[in-house]
Order: structure tokens, then sequence, then C-alpha cells
């Protein structure tokens, strides 16, 4: 049915009459090609439409149809393994349907209609069940049994029929009365509007660190499960790497990437490299738990603030069901930039840097949707979802707008240096400029899972590494003979820190990813050295030379080559590394 008729077009901005009845973020479909779009702003019988797709060749007079629906998600078995442009259409269907490319106005469904999945039943006819309760269960991919919900529209309910077997999404799987006698079929399929947050009963306190295997994160700047963080830094940082590896590698059981306006052929290497890779939590494929979200910067660009909601919708269905979900956005920049355009078109007073005055409260409304919580509905799960989000602040400028309001919202900084990239030292990321605010809620878990000694170590190693920056700079104008033993001694540890403990290759299998208990060893052996030379240095005979040349300095070297499942040999080398310098001690004071 027509409902309206283009009067404007304005790159992806598009301005329809006779639209008096339609809703704020009405999705609607423009042109007898029928584009995508959603309604923005409403003036009377005009509304304002932004385009997920390419409107040239579009003018005056065309038709607008209305659907009556928000953006919406399909939600149900298939997600994992999928890849997605913004708007969640599958790019894999759409290959097969149109080719290389994505044509115009193309339709078709986030999720496969056809197939048929195994459920079986978790709850039996005449149990009371409400929204968010789990059903039943698909076994999705060998990595994640898919829950089937209750849709959290339903209030209490009995459930009245439920079967076991082969169905498609769409096929009723199970019947549920309502307290007002109202009968509800339920299917394996949900559909979710974007731009709403799904319910929880209750948003908790993050208790667990997200495990990363990235030793500088995980050590120094620890992010909790249900945090947000971001990692800003200038272009060739190592934003995307970083990004990438913490998708990779870290203990989430779903990971949802979205290449939010990101180069193709960065998009490309995900797409690549992914399908390939394996999770070396479980040995599986890495593919088999992650859902990619393919926003390239040559597709439109108001697909892009799609492409964010979308994500963090998916990501919220996964932790509806109990599991610890990562999202990363990479870069939440370009989503900035999308909005700026929007705002431009539709004549908005600008904010600074031209970003509009909403800037922050839509950054905050991205952010606050990370948490750990107690899941929607009577059975007392908990979930979470953990955001990051890269940053690309133009020349590194970390005062602008977008990095600016991404810091107010979020309680993790990784801040990634262009100087250190230059040095080749990566991850690039700046120990004396990076923060976390997470240290109170994974102090627990460190105490009981690691050790009583893996946060004082913590501790101790930040701050040889900002006596190594204030030291450096005497270094720099009178040398280092100018230095203290106890100084020398102090830049020479924070060197072992820097290039034996906080530098990994991320091309190396044992070094690119380290858990949390070698890293204390690492760290303690790298330490004990510190420790063991104090004594020493004041003696007039001792050697710096002589002490550096020692062989045990070579195995502290080589301390992260020992293979991760042999941590038994780091208290050997920990008692050899304190044997070797007492006895290098003692004949010192004999001579």
């Amino acid at each position: 049915m027509k409902e309206g008729k283009v009067i404007k077009v304005s790159g992806p901005l598009v301005v329809a009459n006779g639209m008096r009845d339609a809703k704020m973020y009405e999705v609607v479909r423009v042109s007898d090609e029928k584009l995508m779009g959603e309604i923005i702003e409403l003036d009377g019988d005009e509304a304002s439409i932004q385009v997920y797709e390419d409107t040239s060749g579009i003018g005056p007079g065309e038709n607008v149809y209305r659907t009556g629906m928000t953006m919406s998600v399909e939600l149900g078995p298939g997600l994992l393994t999928s890849i997605y442009d913004g708007i969640q259409r599958p790019l894999q269907l759409i290959e097969k349907v149109a080719g290389a490319y994505i044509t115009r106005g193309i339709d078709v469904p986030g999720l496969d209609h056809s197939a048929k999945w195994k459920f079986k039943p978790l709850k039996s006819k005449g149990d009371t069940v409400q929204g968010g309760d789990i059903i039943g269960e698909v076994e999705e991919t060998t990595l994640i049994n898919h829950k089937i919900m209750v849709p959290p529209t339903i209030g209490k309910a009995t459930l009245t029929d439920i079967k076991s077997g082969e169905y498609t999404i769409d096929d009723v799987v199970a019947e549920v009365k309502d307290e007002d006698g109202k009968s509800h079929e339920l299917t394996m399929l949900q559909k979710w509007s974007i731009r709403r947050p799904r319910p929880v009963n209750q948003k908790t306190v993050p208790k667990e660190p997200l495990v990363t295997g990235t030793r500088i994160l995980d050590t120094l700047f620890p992010i909790a499960k249900g945090g947000a963080g971001c990692i800003p830094g200038p272009f060739g940082a190592g934003k995307t790497v970083t990004q990438q590896s913490l998708a990779k590698f870290c203990d989430a059981q779903v990971i949802v990437y979205i290449g939010c306006g990101e180069r193709g052929n960065e998009m490309t290497d995900v797409l690549m490299e992914f399908p390939h890779l394996k999770d070396p939590n479980t040995g599986e494929p890495l593919m088999k738990r992650t859902i990619l979200i393919a926003n390239t910067s040559n597709m439109p660009v108001a697909a892009r603030e799609a492409s964010v909601y979308t994500g963090i919708t998916i990501a919220e269905y996964y932790r509806d069901m109990g599991y610890n979900v990562a999202l990363m956005a990479d870069s939440t920049s370009r989503w900035a930039e999308a909005l700026r355009e929007m705002s431009g078109r539709l004549e908005e007073m600008p904010g600074e840097e031209g970003y509009p005055a909403y800037l922050g409260s839509k950054t905050a409304e991205f952010y606050e949707r990370a948490g750990y919580v107690k899941c929607y509905g009577s059975e007392g799960r908990e979930g979470s979802v953990t955001a990051i989000g890269a940053v690309s602040p133009p020349g590194g400028d970390l005062s602008e707008p977008v990095t600016q309001n991404t810091l107010r919202v979020t309680k993790v900084f990784w801040g990634l240096d262009a100087k250190l990239a230059y040095k080749r030292h990566f991850p690039a990321i700046n120990w004396l400029a990076s923060y976390s605010l997470y240290m109170d809620n994974v102090r627990d878990y460190w105490k009981k899972e690691v050790s009583e000694e893996y946060e004082p170590l913590k501790i101790e190693a930040m701050n040889l590494l900002q006596q190594e920056a204030s030291l450096a700079e005497i270094v720099n104008l009178v040398g280092m003979d100018a230095l203290s033993p106890k100084e020398r001694l102090v830049l020479e540890t924070a060197k072992s820190l820097r290039e034996d403990f906080l530098f990994q290759n991320a091309f190396d299998y044992e070094d690119a990813y380290t858990p949390l208990k070698k890293q204390y060893w690492i760290l303690k052996c790298i330490l004990s050295v510190y420790h063991e030379a104090l004594p020493l240095i004041e003696r007039e005979n001792f050697s710096f030379d002589d002490f550096l040349k020692l062989p045990i300095m070579e195995k502290v070297v080589k301390a992260k080559d020992i293979p991760r499942d042999q941590l038994e040999k780091y208290e050997d080398l920990y008692k050899e590394i304190k044997t070797a310098i007492q006895a290098y001690g003692s004949g010192k004071a004999s001579a």
C-alpha cells in the first residue's frame, strides 16, 4: 500500500510527505526498488528517513511504503557462524542470490527459515513458566547449546503443550496459556527491536575478569566480564589487531564482532582468518562461537548506526541464555561520523567539532547495554555482555569528542601509542596512560584462582615502570653513569618487564595467548631477579655487567617460552633464580 511520496533526497536522507500516521523508528521501503530505511524525524505529515542503501537515482515523486514495524533482528538458532551486513542480511546468502555485490533493495531473511533443528524440551506440560524462562534447547554448534526461551513479552503462564523433534524456526514447539486465559504459540524464533534493550531482572556487580591472554591487559589493566572498555589510538597503532586478538583468545563463550565503517581489507582479513582459527579454550574452530557483522566503509553510511545496535541486541540475546558474551565494536568513531553526517543533513544545531549535541547520550546508551546481569525470568541465571569499542581519534588527539564521551562511560582505557608502534613494540598499549577501574571487582578472583601475590606483584611492576619513566629523563640529560646502583637495577628490571612481559608476538603460538597463572609466574620470575639483586648492588665489588651475563638471566628472558601446560617448570625456574643470584652474591662476598 502506497503511504507517502518522496519530496527531497540528500544522500542517505530522504524526506517524504503523506506520512502523518507513521511512528518514530518505523521501517519503510523507499521507491519501487524497496530500499530499506528508518524514520528518524517526524514533522506534521513529513517524515525524515535514513536509508540503509545507496539512494542514487531516487528522486521526488517516488513512493514510500510503510511496514508498521521497527528495525528488528531475527533471533534464533543459526546466528552463530553467520556473517551479516549492518542490517542483519547474511552476506553468504546475498552472494548466492545476487552475486559478489549487494544489490539495492535486496530482501533476505536474517536466519534460514527452511533449516530444521532438533528441539529438546527442558520443561513438561503443566509447568508454570514466564517470559525469559528456558523451555528447551537446540545444539546450534558443538560449543553452544541454543536455549529456546519464552519471549519476554509474556507474563506468568502454564505450559499447555510442548513437543520434541526436528522443526524449523517458524514451527510451533510449545503452547502456553497466560493468567488471562489467552493462549500463545511459541516458536524458536524471536524478533526484537534493535533500539530497545532486552529486559533483565537485575544488573549486578561484575566479579570475574575477562581473560584475554594478552599480558598487559590481563595483569595491568583487567576488564571484568560485563564491563565496558575502549581502545583509542592513532592510525596504525594496532586497534584492529588488538580487537581481533581479543575476539580470538578471550574466554567469553560467544563473540559478536562488529566491523563498523572499517576498511574493507581489514574486514576481509577477519572473514578469511576466523573460519580457520582454533579457539584456544576449546580447540574447536573459532567461528563456532562467533557472529560477524561486516559494515565496511564503502557501504552506506547510515547502516553504521544500525550495525552497532544489531550487534548489541544479538549479544543481549545470548546473554539472556546465561552465556558470557564479548562484543567488539571497531570502530565507534565511524559510527559517530555517521551520526554527524545524518545530523548535518537534518540541519540540526551542531555540537563540538560538528558532532550532534546528543553524541554523549547515544554513546552512553550503547555502553550501558553492557553489564553482568541476573537474566530475565524465574530461573536465576546469570549472564554478561562485555562491550569493547575501538576509537579512532583524528591525528591521535584523545581530547576530541568521541574519545572523551567514551571515556566518561567506560571503566577501562587501553590507550594505544604511535611511538610504541613505531618501535615495533606490540601490543602498543601505553602502560603509563592506560587504566582500569575494575581492580576491586577482580581482586577476589585473582586471590582464589591465581595467587595471593598476583596483585602485589602487579602493583610493584607498575611502580618500577613509572620509576623508569622518571629516570629516563635523567639518563637523557646526564647519562647512565649519574645513576645509583639501585636506580640502574630499576632500569634493568623495567626493561625486562617491557621486553619479556609486556611485549607479545602474535605470530608465535605459545606467546600469542598466555593464561593467567602463566602470566603470574612470568611476572614473579622477572621480579624475583630484582628482589634477589637488591641486597647485592650496594657492595663495592658488584659489577652490573657481570651480573647481567649470568646464565640465569638468559633463562628469565626465555621464561615466556615455557609451554602453558607445563607450569611446574616455573617453580623450578623461580628456585633456580634465587639459588643462582645468591651463589653469585656469596662468590662476590668471599672475593
